[in-house]
């Protein structure tokens, strides 16, 4: 069985991590912050105090951390697994970042024999937990298929998009489609209360018909219940619409409604909202109300 080292424990990667112990696998993990390895360590894992150290001892590394740079310097950087990790490690990496960075961290780590797959997820903390996670491979087939058992641990559908970076293009647009409809939802929602109607009524209607999505299932009741505990909190969902509009510009292709989500999003981390989920946008069609 394949040794898998994890790097990023946060909201996403520790629930992950735990659920490929869980699977059997021999699991290794750092983080920056070494308490956050705390609770993996006690099921089982095995804690290195740098990338570089944890990737002489294992076969498949995976990494979720929070921006490009961070994927850089844990891939790439001094103390990165480049340094040390054997020919034939494959890193999948499930952070969402850069398409254009991705496909050259692929090539760098190709030219010491390192594999990489760009794998992005969506399906929040709930998803991660109950290892149901769609996973959004870009890269080749056969080192998917290498390591599609261990994939299987973490997520329900695995669909390679295509070479690398397609994964990420594929998260992009992911965004772009929760980002717009959370705004639609809470619109709607909006409207339904202040014309005097009930919106829980509304949104439970809305469940049975062709406006009904997981956004309107979710992240309508979380605006009902005024429940902004974040399962994907509104700062990384602000930074992951600011790479997609970043991959539009250089397309020179116009998204004015993803424009406009990602200025609202904007408007919300300004606010001090940035830990609460990013069904908060809630809040600010509700000032406007």
């Amino acid at each position: 069985m394949e040794k898998i080292g994890f790097i990023g424990l946060g909201i996403m990667g520790k629930p992950m991590a735990l659920n490929l112990i869980k699977a059997g696998y021999p699991v290794s993990v750092y983080a920056r912050r070494s308490e956050a390895a705390e609770p993996l360590v006690q099921s089982g894992a095995k804690a290195y105090s740098s990338p570089k150290e944890l990737a002489s001892n294992v076969d498949v590394i995976i990494t979720i951390v929070q921006a490009t740079a961070d994927v850089e310097e844990v891939l790439l950087g001094k103390n990165g697994i480049v340094q040390t990790a054997k020919p034939g490690t494959i890193v999948i990496d499930m952070s969402t970042i850069s398409a254009g960075s991705t496909k050259s961290f692929a090539e760098k780590l190709a030219k010491k024999q390192i594999e990489m797959l760009d794998a992005p997820v969506s399906g929040g903390e709930k998803g991660a937990m109950e290892g149901t996670l769609t996973i959004m491979v870009g890269g080749k087939n056969e080192t998917l298929e290498k390591v599609k058992k261990i994939l299987s641990a973490l997520g329900k559908t695995i669909t390679l998009i295509g070479d690398h970076g397609a994964g990420q293009v594929a998260k992009a647009c992911n965004q772009i489609i929760i980002a717009e409809t959370i705004i639609a939802v809470s619109e709607a929602l909006a409207l339904a209360k202040a014309s005097g109607v009930n919106p829980e009524k509304v949104r439970e209607a809305l469940l049975g018909g062709f406006a009904s999505s997981r956004v309107l299932e979710i992240h309508g009741k979380r605006m009902l219940d005024h429940n902004y505990q974040p399962g994907f909190k509104a700062n990384l969902h602000r930074k992951d619409m600011h790479i997609a509009m970043e991959e539009a510009h250089r397309l020179h292709l116009k998204l004015p409604s993803a424009s406009h989500a990602t200025l609202e999003l904007d408007k919300l981390v300004t606010k001090g909202h940035s830990d609460l989920d990013s069904s908060a946008l809630h809040l600010l069609v509700e000032e406007k109300g």
